[in-house]
């Protein structure tokens, strides 16, 4: 059972929190075109609306993780080698830059019980660390499916005495499917689609004490959102680099980024009936940010310490282009900066934890973040407990950008206030020969939740605006049991978490009951993995307007030819479930059946003698 944080490589927090791992292995044996949907196995994690960034919005693929967030802005901070990649307008991710299977491992951190993380960690953190480079590596894969698919990868690494270089890239493209119902459906209605293409490359040198990595990460999307006029297209490259010293008692790391993008995205009204639409406006996006961050580590006997400090400046335009003509600009920008200090110390069984944060945010905002707990190892088991409190700025796409999906429009409002949540949990965990489980309990009471708030709605238009609402509870349970016997693996998370506003109503867009399960059975070179997934209903942006709750199942089969080259297929939604998803205010379902088949080759490059 993993008891610390990785904050970056080869720095890490003790911390009396909930931690999940899943390596590599666990992620090639999930179904998913991109990591969002093999990290729904972890109870709680799922994106707004509880969609797959397939070809979901960009806007809507912020992260939940306990049911916090009931907006498509994420709650949840998330780390590339220890780099943010949250977008700096809006604090969405791309899942479609990064490559399932150049993941070396993800760790999420459910809560935040730890003070090394500021903004955007409301409700916990995920890190995800890149795959090591090899000697002389070479990989390649391609595969087809359904509805028009198509993907296609590569990646090469060298390792020299002192340096390693490795790239990786991916292609994708599909054809496709409509998210309206066939009744709702009119001939305005298109398939949703999605093709892009990233790239990724990491430069390391290494020596007995020290490490230094560049890496450059480019995204270019092009997305259909399902109608003849709505698409959008983004362009994002990060540049970053990381310096780490390891000395005997201490470690210091330093790092640097830089983010620019542009999102582009056009908006329509659609008439009763959906057989015609009209253009309303273009919207163009361009933003970037600029980071830094610095910590030191100190390892002793009994105790151990974290100091760091951190910065970053963001800045961003929505300019939106009316169909009617004239032009509106909203905009700014945003700077951060924090400082923290972490220390836990063990005394015998027990080991004691303190942090402190303080921010400083644009606007005169100010933030001190403590947490403080306990663990007590009892044999196999691991009591924990833990308190905080944790903050979270709005973006400047909160405050300045309106956005419109279908007939729904959503107005931005510059008069927002930060979120901020004070916490308390406790756990449980048990670790033995061929089983792990971990339970915990939680209680997080939030102030000024940006919500989507709906202000007026026919059956032709939802007007909302995003406004700071009243103070909400939200209480859970969640659980995670792993083991293994022989050939079969198995997995099983749960989530219950009860969200309401003080007025008593519940918090939208939270189901109260998340679950999933999985098992695998592996023999010599043949893998078989089947999982489900499922949601208990939830309330709409709209009162009283539940979405109901659904199953899905998963599976994906692999099955070695030779010692590189190996054949699989996956299936999403196996049983052909049709969902909904989100209300605007016509229904919009989630994926259908899709299935995949590829090659998979990995090996590496001979050596010729000179």
């Amino acid at each position: 059972m993993k008891t610390s944080i990785t904050v970056v490589e080869n720095i890490s927090a003790d911390a009396p929190a909930s931690v999940s791992v899943l390596n590599s292995e666990v992620l090639g044996e999930t179904p998913g075109v991109n990591l969002d949907d093999r990290l729904r196995s972890v109870p709680g994690f799922s994106l707004f609306r509880r969609s797959s960034s397939l070809v979901a919005h960009p806007t809507t693929q912020g992260i939940s993780l306990r049911g916090i967030g009931s907006s498509g802005a994420s709650r949840t901070l998330v780390l590339w080698d220890g780099i943010p990649v949250n977008d700096p307008f809006g604090g969405w991710v791309y899942w479609t830059r990064f490559a399932p299977e150049e993941i070396d491992r993800v760790e999420i951190s459910r809560g935040a019980s730890t003070s090394v993380f500021g903004d955007r960690a409301l409700g916990g953190a995920i890190a995800m660390f890149s795959r090591q480079p090899e000697p002389r590596r070479i990989t390649a894969a391609y595969e087809a499916g359904n509805h028009g698919t198509y993907n296609a990868s590569a990646g090469v690494s060298n390792v020299w005495k002192e340096f390693a270089f490795s790239a990786s890239s991916r292609g994708f493209m599909t054809g496709g499917y409509f998210t309206v119902p066939d009744e709702w459906r009119g001939s305005v209605d298109r398939r949703a689609t999605v093709r892009f293409l990233s790239g990724d490359t990491h430069l390391d040198y290494f020596n007995p004490h020290d490490r230094f990595f560049m890496n450059l990460n480019l995204l270019a999307e092009e997305r259909g959102n399902g109608t003849r006029l709505q698409r959008n297209s983004t362009g994002l490259g990060t540049l970053a680099g990381h310096y780490h010293r390891e000395q005997q008692d201490d470690s210091f790391s330093l790092l640097a980024y830089h983010t620019r993008g542009e999102f582009r995205s056009a908006f329509s009204s659609i008439a009763p009936g959906r057989n015609s639409e009209s253009l309303t406006f273009r919207q163009s996006v361009p933003s970037e940010a600029i980071g830094a961050a610095a910590l030191w580590r100190h390892r002793d006997s009994w105790w151990n310490s974290l100091f760091g400090t951190d910065a970053q400046r963001v800045e961003g335009y929505s300019i939106d282009s009316p169909a009617a003509g004239g032009k509106r600009i909203g905009g700014g920008m945003q700077f951060q900066q924090g400082v923290f200090a972490q220390l836990d110390a063990t005394a015998r069984r027990a080991k004691f934890f303190l942090g402190g944060r303080q921010q400083f945010a644009s606007g005169g905002h100010s933030f001190f973040s403590p947490s403080g707990g306990m663990t007590v190892n009892l044999g196999p088991f691991r009591a924990r407990g833990s308190a905080y409190k944790a903050f979270r700025a709005p973006t400047l796409n909160e405050l300045f950008r309106e956005f419109r999906v279908g007939n729904a429009v959503t107005r931005a409002n510059a008069d927002l206030r930060p979120e901020t949540l004070t916490g308390v949990e406790a756990g449980l965990d048990w670790s033995g020969e061929f089983a792990q489980a971990s339970f915990s309990l939680y209680r997080n009471s939030l102030r000024d939740l940006i919500a989507n708030v709906t202000l007026e709605s026919t059956s032709n238009q939802i007007i909302r605006q995003r406004r700071n609402a009243e103070e909400a509870l939200s209480r859970g349970f969640e659980m995670n049991v792993r083991g293994h016997w022989r050939r079969w693996n198995g997995e099983l998370g749960y989530l219950f978490v009860d969200s309401r506003f003080s007025n008593g109503r519940r918090v939208p867009q939270i189901p109260r009951h998340q679950g999933s399960a999985q098992v695998s059975w592996h023999r010599g070179g043949t893998l078989a993995s089947a999982g489900i997934r499922s949601y208990s209903n939830q309330l709409e942006d709209l009162p009283d307007r539940p979405l109901p709750g659904f199953t899905t199942v998963q599976l994906y089969l692999r099955q070695r030819v030779t010692s590189r080259l190996a054949a699989f297929a996956a299936f999403e939604n196996l049983l052909d479930r049709e969902y909904i998803v989100g209300l605007t205010p016509t229904p919009v379902t989630g994926q259908p059946l899709l299935w995949r088949a590829g090659l998979r080759w990995e090996g590496r490059i001979r050596q010729t003698n000179p």
